[in-house]
C-alpha cells in the first residue's frame, strides 16, 4: 500500500496551515512556497481539504486558508480520508463480495487486521501531535 503524492503535500500543507494558525490565515501562495509545492499542484489539494471540513478560506486581504476546527480535533485519517478516500490494502477488506473466499480466507483476515493496525494509528495521531514532532525537529 502506497499513499499518492496527494496524501503526502496535502498533509504537509495541513501541519504547515496547523504550524502558522496562530499567525492567521495563510494564503496558497505562501504555502505552496514553504512546502515547494505548485500553486497549481496547491489549488488541487486545498479543495478536497475544505470539502471534507478540516480548513476554512477567508477573504480579503489577509485572507487565506486556515484550520476549520482545532489541531487536537483533527487526525491523520481525516486528512487521508479526505485526500485519498478510504485506503485499503486488498479490495475484499473494503469490499467482502468482490472475493468468494472472503468468509473462508485467513490472508482476508489479515490484511483486514493490518488495515485495522493502520487506522487505529492515523486516528491517534492528531494534526496537533504533528505540530508538536515538527517543532521539536526544527529545534
Amino acid at each position: 500500500m502506497r499513499l499518492s503524492t496527494k496524501a503526502r503535500y496535502g498533509t504537509r500543507a495541513m501541519l504547515d496551515i496547523a504550524i502558522n494558525y496562530e499567525k492567521g490565515p495563510v494564503s496558497l501562495k505562501s504555502l505552496a512556497q514553504r512546502q515547494h509545492i505548485s500553486i497549481k499542484y496547491m489549488e488541487q489539494l486545498i479543495p478536497l481539504l475544505k470539502l471534507a471540513g478540516l480548513v476554512r478560506s477567508i477573504r480579503g486581504a489577509g485572507g487565506g486558508y486556515t484550520l476549520s476546527k482545532d489541531a487536537h480535533l483533527i487526525n491523520l485519517r481525516d486528512i487521508i480520508d479526505a485526500l485519498e478516500g478510504s485506503i485499503f490494502p486488498v479490495d475484499c477488506v473494503d469490499n467482502p463480495e468482490t472475493c468468494e473466499r472472503t468468509k473462508k480466507c485467513v490472508t482476508c483476515e489479515i490484511w483486514k487486521e493490518i488495515q485495522d493496525s493502520i487506522n487505529n494509528k492515523m486516528e491517534a495521531l492528531t494534526l496537533a501531535d504533528m505540530v508538536e514532532r515538527q517543532i521539536k525537529i526544527n529545534q
